[in-house]
C-alpha cells in the first residue's frame, strides 16, 4: 500500500475489457508522507471511492488483491485508489493535514 497524490484522470473512449467497464480511470503519483515526490513514475489506477484530481489516497499496486476488491477473477487488474487521507502523522507530529491544507 502507498500514499498517493491524485494528478489527473485518463479517459479512455474506446472498447476495452469488461472488467473497466463504468470504472473511472486516475493518473497517481506516489509521495512521502509529508508529501514530496517518491518517484517520477505516475501510475493509472482504479478509482473505488470516488477520488479526483487534487486528493491524497491509499494506493493498493498488487494485482490478486484488486482483483479480489472489484470481484473480478481473471481481470487485468493491478493498482486501485481504496481511501482517502485526512491525516499522516510520524512521531507524534502530524505531518500531512487533508483538513488544514498542508
Amino acid at each position: 500500500m502507498m500514499l498517493c497524490d491524485v494528478i489527473g484522470t485518463v479517459v479512455s473512449p474506446s472498447e476495452q475489457t469488461p472488467a473497466l467497464d463504468g470504472r473511472v480511470l486516475l493518473v497517481v503519483r506516489p509521495v512521502s508522507p509529508t508529501g514530496q515526490n517518491a518517484t517520477n513514475k505516475p501510475r493509472v489506477a482504479i478509482d473505488t471511492i470516488g477520488a479526483g484530481v487534487g486528493d491524497r489516497v491509499l494506493v493498493i499496486d498488487e494485482g490478486n488483491s484488486g482483483r479480489q476488491i472489484l470481484g473480478a477473477k481473471d481481470a487485468p487488474v493491478k493498482t486501485l485508489v481504496v481511501g482517502f487521507v485526512d491525516e499522516v502523522e510520524m512521531g507524534g507530529r502530524v505531518v500531512y493535514d487533508h483538513r488544514a491544507g498542508r
